[in-house]
Formats: structure tokens, sequence, C-alpha cells
């Protein structure tokens, strides 16, 4: 029965993102795949947060898109989310939700809540970011950078940020409240709310700003011969581009996975400080 609702659900979900074109062909069926085996494996606490994601980022990706299209006009993927980007935001959370299924432990809740943190931090960070009235500032120079950059951060960036951490811990903990739901941990309840929305909020901060420093440092990246900007694609104005950095395979994908990992790391590290593991 679980399969069943978890393949409904994410077909619904997906479906309305795919007509509304915020999913492509191969999108639709990853965040399928993805969002069954979640339920299935997990509970609707787990896809949940994952759907809370989803939802979120795709609303923000419309929201006032019309003032962001220069800083999105040299991103390596913009628009309809494919088959490598949702599996790039969720692929992680969905190993973590398995090996919880396999081996239970209260720690690979932390993991998920940190990954799903880090990249609802960084999808919000983008989209908010990119209204920011100031140039962002390279988060490996301090310099002022063009909007768009690979690497760039600015105040309401980072705002936005903290922003989607705590909506992921708070939306979790409300997911929680729902009948007959049973905590991944066991902590008690007052404690647990600052612990999921604390640790959301600081994990996604630092899986954001990871994001950041690897797309400013390994991130594959390119200069347009026709425009002369700095763009993640290797085919821009019609033109090919030139690669003036980064790392053999380190495309935007590449980067969002690490900047997910180590927020899921942050998170488990924060939660074995504080001892909210328990019983280890």
């Amino acid at each position: 029965m679980e399969w069943l609702i978890g393949l409904a659900c994410s077909a619904g979900i997906a479906g309305a993102a795919y007509v509304k074109r915020s999913l492509s062909g191969s999108g639709f069926l990853a965040a399928v795949i993805l969002g069954t085996v979640m339920y299935a494996l997990g509970s609707p606490i787990w896809f949940g947060s994952l759907i809370a994601f989803f939802i979120s980022s795709t609303l923000l990706s419309k929201w006032k898109k019309h003032k962001k299209q220069e800083a999105e006009s040299g991103y390596e993927k913009t628009g309809r989310r494919d088959a490598g980007q949702v599996l790039a935001n969720g692929g992680l959370g969905l190993l973590i939700c398995v090996a919880n299924w396999a081996w239970p432990h209260p720690l690979w809740w932390y993991a998920f809540l940190g990954v799903m943190a880090a990249v609802t931090a960084d999808t919000w960070a983008t989209e908010i970011g990119g209204l920011s009235r100031k140039p962002p500032r390279s988060i490996k120079t301090g310099q002022r950078v063009p909007p768009g950059t690979s690497g760039g951060i600015s105040g309401l960036g980072m705002g936005a940020s903290l922003a989607g951490g705590l909506f992921i811990g708070g939306a979790a903990w409300l997911l929680l409240t729902l009948p007959s739901q049973t905590a991944p941990d066991v902590i008690t309840p007052p404690l647990r709310l600052v612990a999921w929305i604390g640790i959301a909020g600081l994990a996604g901060m630092i899986g954001s700003l990871v994001d950041s420093w690897i797309g400013a440092t390994w991130q594959q990246m390119y200069r347009c011969g026709a425009c002369g900007r700095e763009i993640e694609q290797a085919l821009h104005c019609g033109k090919p581009a030139v690669r003036i950095r980064g790392r053999a395979g380190w495309n935007n994908d590449a980067v969002n996975v690490a900047g997910s990992l180590a927020g899921g790391a942050f998170a488990v590290l924060l939660a074995l400080a504080i001892g909210l593991s328990f019983d280890l």
C-alpha cells in the first residue's frame, strides 16, 4: 500500500510540475521514482520534507522570474529541471532514506535533515539572492562580481539561505504532528522542535556556503567569446565558450551534491556534539 500511495502522490505532484513546465520529461520520471521509493521506505515525514523543498523551490523559481533573467542567463541549467537536477538535489537524501530502512538509526535522520536543509538553503539563496539590488561578492576573493556568477554571495542571499534551512526544520516538525507518525529520534518533544529547526538552519547555511565555495574554485567555468561574460555553459550567444577554470566533471549538479553532502555531515556532527542521537 505504501508503494501505491507514494506513486500516486509523487505522480500527482510531479505531473503538476511537468504541466507548469517546471520539470522536463526526464525530470518528471526521476521525481516520481525518487518520491515513490522515499515514501515506501521512509515515512510521510521523510517524503514530506522532500516535497517541502520541491514545492517551495519551484514556486520561488517562478517568483519575479523576469527580474532574474540576466543572472540566470549564465547558469548551466535553467527553466525545466531535468533528471540530473532532480537527482542532484534529492538523490543523496534517497540514499540516506534507504540506509535508514536497512540499518535504522537516529543519525540517518539528522543526515537527511541536513541534506534537505542544504539543498533548500542553496536554492532559496539563488532564487531570492538573485533579486538583490547590490551586486554579489565572490566568496573566494570578496570582490564584487556580476549577478549570477558562480560563487557569488550577497546579504539577501545569505538571509534566504538561513530561511530555507529553518523552513525545512519547521516543516519536518509539523509533519511529525500528523496522526500515527513516529519520531525518527528519541528526544523529548520540546527539545525536538528547537533541535530540528536549529540544526537544519545551521546545516543549510554550511551546505550553501560550501556549494558557493566549490562553485568559485572547482566548478567548470567558461567565458563567452561574444559577450565576454563568465558563465557555466559551454555554449553561449550561439557560440562555443572558452573554458577558463575549474576541474573536469565539476558541473552544477556535482557542486549541488557536494554542498548537500556537507550539510548532511555537519548536521550529524552537530547532533553528536549535543548528544541528540543517544545510545551510541
